[in-house]
């Protein structure tokens, strides 16, 4: 299944906080970021156009209150367990695994924002000396922990909100955001912050359309309520574009699977919590996905979807 998204609490917007097919696997040539004085902290301009219109966009997948009220659960968060087995599933190398590694020095350390069970920075081990998880969840950061010990390099931990939590997060050479993105809704200080933290690149991964936009067909199914199709990681690119940043791109789509739910029942439950039915509704909501989960490994999950890598240069001394 692909990467989960909109865990954690909601954000100011009805959402939740950061914490989300091929064509042709490219990865872009690497070119030389926009950057401030490196002996000063990233304040980069940022046109109001594409950071509103990215605010606006994610206002628009705010739940009806009267939907929210009627729910008899959150339709926000995801278990520990689903994280941990995304950062557990052997996976051949993804671009945003590729492009971390060749900035990452031997001995060198990574930060990885909104880190869950340690996905996207654990698999880095091997050359790192230090691994550093900001989390908003106290049991993805005890997931985090666990799998760093397992790989056998040191990892701090820091529990809070990004970038909130920026000022008592150490730098790194490498800094990692894997699919937390679409959380943020105001974007260009996230982004500083991780330009801020990271020394040599920062590597952000989030899928090219919206994490929950598989599920649109399912809302208006269910409650008759049309989704929004926006942003778009091309959305996201524009911020960064126009903070001054310039960043490289890579699109491309899973080879393998990243991990899902052990039953399809657990499928089908988290599906429904998604969209605000009540247990009872779970048969409805499986004849409406059937044809489209996939099983593979002895897990259960959606199809996988179309992803980006961005990466720029850092500017931490």
């Amino acid at each position: 299944m692909p990467t989960p998204a909109f865990r954690g609490r909601p954000a100011p917007n009805g959402n939740t906080r950061h914490r989300v097919a091929r064509g042709s696997a490219r990865n872009l040539r690497p070119r030389r970021a926009v950057r401030a004085d490196r002996r000063k902290r990233y304040a980069g301009p940022v046109s109001a156009d594409a950071a509103t219109a990215w605010r606006d966009a994610l206002d628009s997948w705010a739940i009806p209150q009267e939907i929210l009220d009627a729910a008899p659960e959150s339709p926000w968060g995801c278990p520990v367990e689903l994280f941990a087995r995304r950062a557990d599933t052997p996976r051949e190398p993804t671009p945003t695994d590729l492009r971390a590694k060749e900035a990452l020095p031997d001995g060198g350390t990574v930060l990885d924002v909104g880190c869950g069970a340690g996905a996207a920075s654990i698999g880095l081990a091997a050359l790192a000396s230090h691994v550093t998880g900001v989390d908003g969840s106290a049991g993805m950061l005890d997931a985090f922990r666990e799998r760093a010990g397992a790989a056998g390099v040191a990892a701090t931990t820091i529990e809070g909100m990004w970038p909130d939590a920026a000022r008592r997060t150490p730098s790194a050479d490498v800094v990692v955001c894997s699919h937390v993105v679409y959380n943020v809704p105001d974007a260009p200080p996230f982004a500083r912050a991780l330009t801020n933290h990271a020394r040599r690149r920062v590597v952000v991964e989030l899928m090219s359309v919206h994490p929950v936009s598989n599920l649109n067909d399912l809302w208006l199914r269910f409650h008759g309520l049309r989704r929004p199709t926006e942003p778009t990681a091309d959305d996201y690119a524009a911020v960064v574009r126009e903070m001054g940043i310039e960043a490289s791109r890579a699109d491309w789509v899973v080879r393998d699977w990243h991990g899902g739910f052990s039953r399809p029942e657990d499928l089908v439950a988290f599906v429904r919590r998604r969209i605000c039915l009540t247990p009872d509704r779970d048969p409805e909501v499986w004849e409406a996905i059937r044809e489209r989960v996939v099983e593979r490994d002895g897990t259960f999950g959606l199809p996988p979807r179309p992803n980006v890598t961005l990466w720029w240069q850092g500017t931490a001394d």
